[in-house]
This record gives C-alpha cells, structure tokens and sequence, in this order.
C-alpha cells in the first residue's frame, strides 16, 4: 500500500493538532505539513506537493476557497478535500467550482475522514451525505405546469427566464434593449401575475420549486 501525503490548513490549535494526530498515527497515512492559514500554504506547498491537502474554508486571511483556487494550478497533482463546518449551497458549489475533489464535513468520524482521505487518493470524489444530497438535488428543476406561466406574456416569461440565470435588473435591460424601469414595471406585473412578493418566489415558481 503506497502512503498517502497529506497536508492540512486548518486555523484553530486543536482541530490541526487533532487532524495531524489522527493521520499520522493511521498506517499508510502521513501528516506531512500543517498551516495555520492559507498564506502559509500558499507559500509553502507549491515547494513541497502532497498528495492530498484537507483545507478548512474559515481561515484568517484569504479562506479556504481561495486559496485552493491559487493552489490547484500550483500543485497539479495534489487533489484538495474541504474539510469544513460549512455546509451552505453557495459554499459547496464555489469550493468545487474552485478546483476542490472532496467536500467533507468535520462532524464526520475520525474513521470516515480516513476513508474518504483514502477513497480520494484512489481517483473517487467523496461527500458527507447532506453535500451529495445538495449536489444530486442541484440538478433537479421540474419544470413548472404551463398554466401557472400561460398568465405572462412573451415578455415577462423572457425577464424572469434571465432572472432565474441571476440576471441583474440593468443586465436584464441591456440584453432585451429596454430600460431598467420598464424592466421593474415588468416585474411588478410578474409578481401580481403570479401572486408572488419577491424574486426568489417569482424564480422558484418559475422552475417549478413550489
């Protein structure tokens, strides 16, 4: 069995200290590095790659995110695993748009966390259960029933499809060449149509999330 490199940024003492404890005391495992910060990763792991880097996102400084995202093209075979209390949306999906392979949870057992260290360096991509669940469901849109949308006109459904992409109202105006308050009295009238208060209403009905 090769052994597996691994380096972790991780702010606080005892989460790094407990992490490096962890596996380095684990066979075919090496704790190789530890940073307090991503400016010290920054510094240091492009001179001496690991194999796996496990990259906390609440750092002091530059966070996790960005700091994968300045790594990954430094470290071209290192593969970076999240390693985060964080579990929101946006989080998940700018980590791994970032360049991360692996987002994991730090509620996850000490034994969970080597097996997904592991499961990693073998090529996979592994997940706490509630990200993939995030992941799996980010994919789902069912569309919405045709007779909520019949009430719009051409129009307004082309506002609110560029509205769902997270269209601003001034880059809405600039595709459809009208202004930005004929673009709000638009979606004045969206709202009224739909019986809707606000944008993300007006989104989700229009993708089908009710």
């Amino acid at each position: 069995m090769n052994t597996i490199t691994v380096a972790i940024v991780e702010d606080k003492d005892e989460i790094r200290q407990s992490l490096s404890i962890l596996i380095g005391g684990a066979d075919g495992f090496v704790c190789q590095s530890a940073y307090a910060t991503a400016e010290d990763a920054l510094l240091d792991l492009p001179g001496h790659p690991v194999d796996i880097v496990l990259m906390d996102i609440g750092l002091p400084g530059m966070n996790g995110i960005d700091c994968v995202r300045q790594l990954k093209p430094l470290c071209p075979q290192t593969q970076f695993m999240m390693c985060t209390a964080y579990d929101e949306d946006e989080l998940v999906f700018e980590a791994l748009k970032a360049g991360a392979n692996s987002y994991i949870l730090k509620r996850s057992a000490p034994h969970k966390l080597l097996e997904a260290i592991s499961e990693l360096h073998q090529g996979g991509s592994p997940m706490s259960s509630t990200i993939a669940r995030k992941i799996v469901g980010s994919f789902y849109q069912a569309p919405a029933r045709s007779s909520e949308l019949d009430v719009l006109t051409s129009r307004e459904r082309e506002i609110l499809d560029r509205l769902s992409k997270g269209y601003s109202h001034k880059e809405v105006a600039d595709e459809l060449f009208i202004s930005p308050t004929t673009v709000r009295k638009h979606i004045f009238n969206i709202y009224e149509k739909l019986q809707v208060h606000s944008k993300v209403e007006a989104v989700n009905k229009y993708l089908g999330r009710r």
